[in-house]
C-alpha cells in the first residue's frame, strides 16, 4: 500500500481495524446481538483457544476505536468489575470513491 496520503483518514481507520481475521470473527459473532466480553472469548475458543484475553481486549479496542463496535451495557460479573457487553455500532461501511467529485 502506498504511503502517499491519498487515502482518506476514515478509510485507513477501517482498513486498519478490519485487516485481521479475528476481528471479522468478532463482528460475525456479535451479529445482531449484544455479547459480553466473556462470551466473545468463549466463542473464540476460551482459555485453550486461539486467543488470549489480553489479545481479545486489544482486538475489541481496535474495533471500538474505528467506531465499528461499542459498549451496549455493563453486566455484573460475580463481585468483580462489571463486564462490558458489546454490540455492533454499524452494520455496513460506505466509502465515497469520488470524494470531492461534484458530479455524483
Amino acid at each position: 500500500m502506498c504511503n502517499c496520503g491519498h487515502y482518506p483518514d476514515k478509510f485507513m481507520k477501517y482498513l486498519k481495524a478490519l485487516h485481521c481475521p479475528i476481528r471479522w470473527e468478532i463482528i460475525g459473532f456479535l451479529g445482531e446481538d449484544k455479547k459480553a466480553t466473556g462470551e466473545i472469548f468463549d466463542a473464540l475458543g476460551g482459555p485453550k483457544g486461539r486467543i488470549s484475553k489480553p489479545s481479545l481486549y486489544y482486538h475489541i479496542s481496535e474495533l471500538e476505536g474505528a467506531g465499528i463496535v461499542e459498549v451496549a451495557e455493563y453486566r455484573e460479573a460475580g463481585g468483580g468489575a462489571p463486564e462490558k457487553v458489546w454490540k455492533l455500532k454499524m452494520k455496513e461501511i460506505k466509502i465515497n470513491l469520488l470524494k470531492g467529485d461534484e458530479r455524483r
